[in-house]
């Protein structure tokens, strides 16, 4: 489905992303993993259009995204939920939630918000509350729902459990599989807990200094001790 071919980016003289390539199979968790400093959330800024690639393509479904603007993303089926758990503070749960809708065709479908606060039961319980009050693993739950109000196929994820409780990244975790499962939804899911990712993912793609030093199945990283050790801290 995503298609990453001899990727380079940076920041003025600094190089974030040197020849970066690797595919993202269809309805399939990949993992990219790497130390802080790696040129994960370089990556998936600049897949999802928020920062310019020096050179490289980017592909979804064959369909070159380079000069594609970060708005247009949701109506080709790509969604972003950046590291940090942005919400709109003063606007409730679900004006939330129905901003995320607006994102594909300008419309908000009801059926695609009844189906999260079916993701998401505490969401339902809240949806009149002020996002600002929520706790942090609610504050997370609502940026991947909001995310998935544009009905993705393409679902970039950047930390998701950087700040929560074991318990709750655990609920995020299982909820990223059974959206494979059920929904066929495919992911890209950048994780600084490479054990985490790499229980739930199909594949691993290792960064080290904004290069791929591993590109394997998970469960192929996962056994690899000098590797694992060597770049991914457990």
């Amino acid at each position: 489905m995503l298609t990453v071919r001899d990727l380079c980016a940076g920041y003025g003289p600094v190089t974030a992303l040197r020849g970066v390539g690797f595919t993202a199979a269809r309805g399939r968790i990949t993992a990219v993993l790497g130390a802080n400093g790696a040129g994960k959330t370089t990556l998936l800024r600049t897949v999802s259009g928020l920062h310019r690639a020096r050179s490289g393509t980017v592909e979804l479904d064959g369909r070159p995204l380079d000069r594609v603007p970060a708005e247009r993303m949701p109506g080709l089926g790509l969604a972003h939920v950046p590291e940090g758990r942005g919400v709109i503070t003063e606007l409730t749960v679900e004006e939330n939630l129905r901003l995320g809708g607006l994102g594909r065709g300008g419309r908000v479908d009801a059926a695609a918000l009844e189906r999260t606060y079916t993701l998401f039961p505490p969401l339902a319980d809240r949806r009149a509350a002020p996002a600002g009050s929520l706790s942090g693993g609610e504050r997370q739950m609502l940026v991947i729902g909001r995310a998935l109000m544009a009905e993705p196929t393409l679902l970039l994820l950047d930390e998701p459990s950087l700040g929560l409780a074991p318990r709750v990244v655990v609920q995020i975790f299982e909820l990223l599989r059974d959206l494979v499962r059920d929904q066929g939804l495919t992911v890209l899911l950048v994780e600084q807990n490479a054990r985490s990712a790499l229980s739930v993912a199909d594949r691993g793609v290792v960064l080290n200094l904004g290069e791929v030093v591993a590109d394997e199945d998970a469960a192929v990283l996962a056994a690899d001790d000098q590797l694992r050790h060597a770049y991914l801290g457990f």
